[in-house]
């Protein structure tokens, strides 16, 4: 039987990368999905290739979006927070427009969601949250990362409060740390430094495997977790980082 037979997820950034493969992954195994992007574009494509997709434009800076989204979702059984974020540069370099995009972007938008989505899941007394952090966060630091790291070690800490609260209430969080993934943002961020070649083989050279991940690797753990045979993994953080946190 599909692993998510009957099940409702809301996947933000669904539009391509990690949320698509995810999209892809929890429509595989029989779930219906919520695909939410600030790119309608992207997610329209989803809508139309797969029946069961409900394609959703939401910018997860603005709360009353979200509330609305969740509304208008009805029973969401898994909600699935992809959409984040990267600034480059130490504190020095990062200025208040970044920090405050950073945390807003990477940590706000997923205390929205949970606050919009969590009242459904009580209700039923089950859901499943996950939350994508970051090996960059509190388990690592990585130079030229300090609004990211900051923003995503909040993501870790939002995860375990909201496992430990709801524990007995049907509820599950966890959160997911990616290391350097091949997607198409990162292409954008390489392309951006100038030197799109020397800037990729410097992100694989920090990589112990010596290659990036694929987003299929991250939806893997994601389906995982979003399934009930994790119905006893609560307020976990998983790296899938290729050994970069070893």
């Amino acid at each position: 039987m599909a692993r998510l037979a009957g099940k409702t997820a809301f996947v933000t950034a669904a539009g391509a990368g990690i949320g698509r493969a995810c999209v892809e992954a929890f429509l595989r195994e029989g779930a219906s999905v919520v695909a939410s992007d600030i790119d309608e574009a992207a997610i329209a494509d989803l809508a139309d290739t797969h029946g069961a997709v409900r394609a959703r434009r939401l910018d997860v800076t603005d709360a009353a979006d979200i509330r609305r989204a969740a509304k208008e979702a009805g029973e969401v059984d898994i909600l699935l927070n992809v959409a984040g974020w990267v600034a480059n540069g130490t504190i020095l370099d990062c200025s208040r427009q970044d920090w405050d995009t950073s945390l807003l972007v990477n940590a706000t938008s997923m205390y929205e969601t949970c606050r919009a989505f969590l009242p459904g899941m009580l209700d039923r007394q089950a859901g499943s949250i996950v939350n994508v952090a970051s090996v960059v966060s509190s388990v690592k630091g990585a130079p030229n990362r300090f609004a990211y790291g900051t923003s995503k070690a909040a993501v870790i800490g939002l995860t375990k409060s909201i496992a430990a609260d709801f524990v007995g209430k049907g509820v599950r969080c966890n959160a997911i740390c990616p290391g350097t993934v091949d997607t198409p943002s990162l292409h954008e961020r390489l392309r951006a430094s100038g030197d799109f070649d020397a800037a990729m083989e410097a992100f694989k050279a920090r990589q112990p495997m010596g290659r990036l991940g694929r987003p299929e690797e991250i939806a893997s753990l994601a389906l995982h977790l979003a399934s009930d045979e994790s119905g006893f993994t609560t307020g976990t953080v998983s790296m899938v980082d290729g050994g970069w946190s070893i």
